[in-house]
């Protein structure tokens, strides 16, 4: 069971991605769909939050597409869970009103919650391109 949606971990492969190949040449949207086997249309407004939050940066014209916008050591996974808005806030949702629900459950679920969000926080894009490593993650598909 992924504790992160679909969206979210396509954004993570999608930053990773850029950070391998993006430092030759920005890496298009059609590219990158066609890496990860999508269509474009379900990729580019992952790309397009991403920009806008600062963490990939599009390049226009013929060779243009996306790198990064800053330093891979300053882009957490939480920063582009965020972005794809993937991690949202604590849930402002009405609950159903219960003694358990509100005073046991709904604790534990924010802590874990909590302590989920910090260790994504810690993790790095720069770690996960070094565990690309030599795997030949950085060719062209």
């Amino acid at each position: 069971m992924s504790l992160l949606s679909r969206k979210g971990l396509l954004a993570i492969a999608a930053v990773v991605d850029v950070a391998l190949i993006a430092h030759e040449r920005p890496l298009s949207a059609r590219a990158l769909a066609a890496r990860h086997n999508l269509p474009p249309r379900h990729l580019e407004p992952v790309l397009q939050a991403l920009v806008h939050e600062g963490i990939l940066r599009g390049i226009r014209g013929p060779r243009g597409g996306y790198e990064l916008a800053r330093d891979r050591r300053r882009i957490s996974l939480e920063d582009i869970l965020r972005a794809a808005g993937s991690v949202d806030e604590p849930s402002q949702d009405a609950m159903p009103a219960s003694q358990i629900l509100s005073d046991i459950v709904m604790p534990a679920v924010l802590e874990a919650e909590q302590a989920f969000s910090a260790s994504l926080a810690q993790i790095t894009v720069e770690d996960l391109t070094h565990r690309a490593g030599g795997r030949g993650e950085r060719g062209r598909a």
